[in-house]
């Protein structure tokens, strides 16, 4: 079984995914943050290095799916494939900060990787407010988010909230994380829990 985690920069996909690994003794899969060589330098010239970061993902998010269908496990993902080809790359390509050759080429591999792996089993959608995003990652203090911009926020945020209005690979829960605390409210990790479990009841 694969459950997938997916939401904006500081909504909470890695917090909430050790929290659900650890609940339903799930193996976690995460981001690859600290060991990306391209993502600070991304940070500093988006135009310069968009295409490496993203073909730099791509290839860890298709790897970890490999992975994951390899070993047949109960598995939780952070973030998932489809947030890079349909989110992360064409907002990069729609500001100019991808050119039409960089886009294509990606577009081609992202579609001849996805023909290889299915969907999760289940998809979590962290929906967050653009005040919710910047107050939580000014909290975790990581130097090269320093530079996100308001606006490039807010035209992934639009970008979400069309995709996930259009999902239908899977199965798919969605949480309105402004409004809850699931770190430090034991109620509000449960309420999360019940919702996941009527939903993964029907996957076997």
């Amino acid at each position: 079984m694969h459950i997938a985690v997916a939401g904006n920069i500081g909504a909470g996909k890695t917090t909430l995914t050790k929290m659900l690994a650890k609940h339903f003794k799930w193996e976690a899969h995460f981001e690859d943050v600290d060991d990306n060589p391209y993502l600070d330098d991304f940070y500093h010239s988006m135009e310069r290095w968009s295409f490496n970061l993203q073909i730099y993902f791509l290839n860890s998010r298709f790897r970890q799916i490999l992975d994951i269908r390899k070993t047949g496990k109960k598995t939780i993902q952070d973030r998932t494939i489809y947030e890079d080809a349909f989110i992360f790359a064409p907002n990069l390509h729609a500001m100019g900060l991808m050119t039409n050759r960089d886009y294509t080429n990606y577009k081609l591999l992202f579609d001849l990787m996805e023909d290889l792996v299915g969907p999760p089993d289940l998809l979590i959608y962290l929906r967050s407010s653009i005040p919710n995003l910047v107050k939580q990652i000014h909290m975790r203090g990581r130097d090269y988010e320093n530079t996100i911009s308001i606006e490039y926020l807010s035209r992934l945020n639009e970008r979400y909230e069309a995709w996930i209005q259009t999902y239908d690979k899977s199965k798919l829960v969605i949480i309105d994380v402004d409004n809850i605390d699931y770190v430090n409210n034991p109620e509000d990790l449960g309420e999360i829990i019940r919702k996941i479990d009527a939903e993964i009841n029907g996957l076997f």
